[in-house]
């Protein structure tokens, strides 16, 4: 037959857990002669959409493999010596194998469940020593998103901490700060009504008008600047300096904490991960220990664990803007987790003098290069630089800059080319003499001295390296043994599988996490993440450079535009955060367009991300609280009286659908209406697409802007915690709006300032999310959506007689997720929601998300990507749990020594000598009969916050600690 020549494997089959039987057998279960009826039941005939989306079909893994090699085949990778944060590296292939493509670390969650997530925080732990001992400041986060945001961050926290210090609202950014850093720091600026003054730090005078500057060190044009004068001047105001910086040159360089910086950010991304044409890298934050809780995004902490023992977890600020709201100091609840370990794994590799041998080399080259182009005729502007050189071209500079331009394009080089006509050239560790060669004949055509050959190793025999005593770093770096003890192959990859061995991750089993989707990242759909043609190109270069890359964006905004209901797309934002305060931006500039720039209120329900609200202030508008009513739906009388009372200042409803609470609302439709007639506009947290996609969607539902998470609906991997994406979509209304970028041209006709580094994000990771939508077709994303909702639902029926859920739809129905209602055991048992979500862990699992939207619950999300096996086994685990609350609340189990309050349970502690409870060893670790051939060990025992918290230590104890201690935990002398 001819059908048999035709057919090929449907990568829907291998995406969706549950086979054809097995779903027959659980809608049996559920009552429901099909899928089909299922989802009638659950989403309400008036928000189903009827549409079917218009993608392409679906293809086959080695056709859609094909298909991105021929993109790939489109860019064309140059020799890159732009520079301004970016810099090609060498990703050692034991980290590239080990970490980078290994789903043991890219498939674990944020490391909120700390006792099975020792092994990135140990490494993020390392990450932050790294940063720390580099800049010479006392304290630093896990990563920032990119330097730009970094740079938003530290200046919002400057404004913060002078507060109350009389001080103005003018922040100084001085010109050799990086283009795409300014242009962030414009849009981070306005709406806060802080006023950015941009000069030269030697010209302008600093006085209590200023509450901080941002300086470049080295700046963007490389030069190496001695700012001990300009902090000495500002701290007599009380004003913080900040310091954008770069790690490779601080092993070289004064660290900024050591001429006075409050503040140091940056860029981790030459430490071995990839230019990928922008991100996804990890920016570094460090400060004072004054302001630790002010430090934006996630901070690792060390603790003690219930046996004594030390142990790593999240500290101070843990997910502070669903605690604070709108009084968070920051929208930022991720971080480049993924990014931050390369980094850091990197620099355990190389060591201290690894990476100093790496930076002298650069910096040789850049002050060879530079006697070479002097020979030549060619002027270098600064005296002192590390490894990037700003070359003045002589009379008629613009005409010999466009001639040195196309020079350098025909021996496929690229440099930054400055607006005075001068030439900028930055190296890298990827930098060999015949690439300088090369450098120098492309110069000598346009000096006339044709094929005149500069020979640079007699040259640099000639000349010093070294950097003058003010400059020259003394301090030493990178004392902590794990920098000392690994720089083999062999020694690392054992390193690295060890603490892959102590986090769970998707390779263990299903991470049930309510709202954060955490669905299969298919092998496929990352493999060309690390094809060279996309992970070595510079965010800069010429567009024709990059048509791969540009075929792919302008395919990928068409289907998201189609799954959203949509008319244009913005990929720049690189988290939902971002995506957030992105959508808020486009909302602010549309209201402003039609002159009614004092519409600032945001209308935003109880139940919302807590990120909503924050992302609200920092757009800024004034955020107004929406309650919700006892099924979890917005309170829609609250809702209409509050529109009608702000009528007149209504910017925009933030809502989330389904609802943070897991159910279609019915009435979101005449919400959206409403919210119009006021003048407002409707943003969609798209956090719950992956329940909309081909069913509804936010374009239909009336909406006017969605973000999108790609790190859930499209399949980006969490990294462990990041990265993420979160592009949006908007209404045709708001498309003109949509972001630009001072160096590449994107986004719409009167588009609001750039919100990220890079112009479109983390492009790299936006090959997943392509590839996904390619493999499955519109027909296997509307599939996903419906057996997403059919495992929810198959999860409700077996838990229900066991644990109260919490909010259901009209029809008893939950959809893509639900929230089990565990408070009623705190009275009965004694049994608190933290308990349950330990004694998972004995049973190989990670907690559902816990206490989110609701205190004292656990919200539940299969996914449509897992078996019908997994699903029984996770609920086979909770039933067990249940049996074992009732033990305690029947006075069969001890009420304080049982195996909730003792959970997890380690294998030293099954182990052990003695065992003094009142329960089997068996009964700890082995619950149920398949734990046993399957058992995940925690590697730690419950970890105490509490202590963590009140004994802060941030970094790895230096050598000397590690001496001192002897037998005692390495915590007891930190």
């Amino acid at each position: 037959m001819t059908s048999a020549l035709l057919t090929t494997e449907a990568f829907q089959d291998r995406h969706l857990g549950t086979a054809p039987a097995d779903r027959a057998a659980m809608l049996q279960a559920l009552g429901y002669p099909t899928l089909q009826a299922l989802i009638e039941a659950v989403i309400p005939a008036t928000i189903r959409s009827g549409h079917t989306l218009n993608l392409p079909p679906a293809e086959d893994e080695p056709a859609v493999l094909e298909r991105l090699k021929s993109l790939a085949a489109q860019n064309e990778v140059y020799r890159s010596y732009i520079g301004q944060g970016y810099y090609g590296t060498h990703t050692p292939t034991v980290i590239l194998r080990n970490i980078l493509e290994n789903p043991g670390w890219y498939t674990q969650y944020t490391p909120y469940q700390a006792e099975i997530a020792q092994g990135r925080l140990e490494m993020l732990l390392n990450f932050q020593t790294l940063v720390t001992d580099l800049t010479g400041l006392a304290i630093a986060n896990a990563s920032l998103l990119d330097e730009g945001t970094a740079a938003a961050e530290a200046m919002q926290l400057a404004h913060a901490v002078t507060r109350t210090k009389q001080l103005g609202d003018a922040f100084f950014v001085d010109h050799g700060v990086h283009p795409q850093t300014l242009a962030v720091l414009t849009t981070r600026a306005e709406p806060l009504g802080i006023e950015l003054v941009v000069g030269d730090y030697q010209e302008t005078g600093f006085d209590k008008s200023f509450f901080g500057a941002l300086v470049q060190y080295p700046t963007s044009e490389g030069s190496v600047e001695d700012y001990r004068a300009l902090t000495d001047q500002l701290h007599a105001h009380g004003a913080l300096v900040i310091a954008a910086t770069d790690l490779l040159a601080l092993t070289l360089l004064t660290p900024p904490g050591d001429w006075g910086a409050d503040v140091a950010i940056g860029s981790a991304q030459r430490f071995g991960v990839p230019m990928g044409y922008g991100g996804p890298h990890a920016a570094f934050f460090a400060t004072q220990e004054a302001y630790k809780r002010l430090l934006p995004g996630r901070l690792i902490g060390v603790s003690l664990d219930a046996q004594g023992n030390t142990a790593y977890r999240l500290a101070l600020q843990t997910r502070e803007q669903h605690i604070r709201r709108e009084k968070a100091t920051s929208n930022i609840c991720t971080a480049q987790v993924l990014l931050a370990n390369i980094a850091a794994a990197y620099a355990i590799y190389h060591g201290p003098e690894g990476l100093r041998r790496i930076a002298q080399r650069v910096h040789a080259q850049a002050v060879t290069l530079g006697a070479g182009l002097k020979q030549l005729g060619f002027y270098v502007r600064h005296t002192h630089y590390f490894d990037t050189l700003t070359v003045e071209l002589g009379d008629n500079a613009q005409n010999r800059q466009q001639q040195l331009r196309q020079a350098a394009l025909a021996a496929r080089i690229n440099f930054a080319y400055n607006d005075d006509g001068s030439v900028g050239i930055s190296l890298d560790e990827t930098v060999r003499l015949t690439d300088l060669q090369a450098i120098l004949a492309v110069f000598a055509q346009v000096s006339g001295a044709g094929d005149r050959r500069v020979d640079l190793l007699p040259l640099a025999n000639q000349l010093s390296f070294a950097f003058p005593e003010a400059f020259a770093r003394q301090s030493s770096y990178l004392r902590h043994p794990v920098f000392h003890q690994y720089h083999t192959e062999h020694e690392l990859l054992r390193y690295l599988k060890r603490l892959e061995n102590k986090d769970l991750s998707l390779a263990h089993s299903m991470i049930p996490l309510g709202s954060c989707t955490m669905k299969l990242n298919a092998t496929t759909e990352m493999v060309p993440v690390t094809f060279p043609a996309f992970g070595n190109l510079h965010p800069f270069v010429p567009a024709a450079q990059a048509k791969g890359y540009h075929q792919l964006f302008a395919e990928l905004e068409t289907y998201l535009a189609e799954v959203t209901g949509f008319a244009a797309v913005s990929l720049q934002p690189n988290s939902g955060a971002q995506g957030e305060y992105t959508g808020l931006m486009v909302i602010r500039a549309y209201h402003r367009a039609r002159g009614q720039g004092h519409r600032n209120v945001a209308l935003i329900p109880a139940s919302a991300h807590g990120t909503n609200p924050a992302s609200a202030v920092m757009a800024g508008m004034k955020v107004v609280v929406v309650g919700t009513d006892a099924n979890g739906n917005i309170d829609l009388a609250d809702l209409t009286a509050k529109a009608q009372q702000h009528s007149d200042q209504l910017a925009a409803l933030m809502i989330t659908y389904p609802s943070t609470h897991g159910v279609f609302e019915a009435a979101v439709r005449d919400i959206c209406a409403l919210i119009h007639r006021h003048g407002g506009q409707v943003y969609m947290d798209g956090a719950n697409l992956n329940a909309q996609v081909g069913l509804t969607s936010p374009g239909f539902l009336g909406a006017d802007v969605c973000h999108l998470n790609l790190h859930k609906t499209f399949c980006i991997p969490h990294g462990g915690g990041g990265p993420g994406m979160g592009p949006i979509g908007v209404a045709a209304h708001l498309a003109p709006f949509l972001p630009t970028h001072p160096l590449v041209k994107t986004g719409g006709e009167a588009g609001i300032s750039p919100v990220s580094a890079a112009p479109w994000g983390s492009a790299s990771i936006l090959l997943i999310s392509y590839t996904y939508i390619r493999l499955m077709g519109g027909a296997g994303l509307t599939e996903a959506t419906r057996n997403a909702i059919l495992n929810a639902n198959y999860i409700q029926h077996r838990l229900a007689p066991h644990y109260p859920v919490l909010y259901t739809g009209e029809n008893g129905r939950v959809a893509h997720e639900l929230i089990l209602d565990l408070r009623p055991f705190k009275q009965s048992a004694g049994v608190e929601v933290e308990d349950v979500a330990k004694r998972l862990m004995d049973y190989g699992f990670h907690a559902p998300t816990v206490s989110f939207p609701v205190a004292g619950t656990l919200m539940i999300e299969p996914t449509e990507s897992e078996s019908l096996a997994e699903l029984d086994r996770f609920c086979e685990a909770m039933i067990a749990i249940r049996a074992e609350i009732q033990a305690i609340a029947e006075g069969r189990a001890d009420a304080k020594d049982n195996v909730l309050k003792n959970a997890p349970h380690t294998q030293a502690m099954a182990l052990a000598d003695s065992w003094s409870h009142p329960y089997t060893r068996e009964q700890a670790v082995f619950p149920l009969p398949w734990v046993r051939e399957r058992k995940f060990w925690p590697s730690v025992a419950r970890v105490d916050s509490t202590y963590g918290d009140r004994n802060l230590v941030c970094t790895c104890p230096d050598v000397e600690s590690y001496a001192a201690a002897s037998a005692a935990p390495a915590l007891a002398t930190a």
